[in-house]
């Protein structure tokens, strides 16, 4: 399994731009992956979990990565959350 915390810096969050190129990132996957924050589990392959978890600048959040290329998906999912900038 692959855990990392993250804490989201871009000044908008996840809202609708960032969260549907998530959501394009993950689905090419075979992994299970869960976005973790304080107040909810989000499944980064739906837009509207994504949105609907209300990721906002200053969020720490835990990414959970279980799978057959869990390394992989990891890694680019942290980076693509760090480097946002938006």
């Amino acid at each position: 399994m692959f855990e990392r915390q993250i804490k989201v810096s871009n000044k908008t969050g996840l809202h609708a731009r960032p969260a549907s190129d998530l959501t394009v990132l993950c689905q090419k996957f075979d992994s299970d992956i869960l976005i973790i924050t304080p107040d909810t589990e989000i499944n980064p392959k739906s837009i509207i979990s994504i949105l609907a978890g209300g990721v906002s600048q200053g969020t720490t959040i835990r990414l959970r990565v279980e799978g057959v290329d869990e390394e992989e998906a990891g890694e680019q999912i942290s980076r693509f959350i760090e480097e946002l900038k938006e």
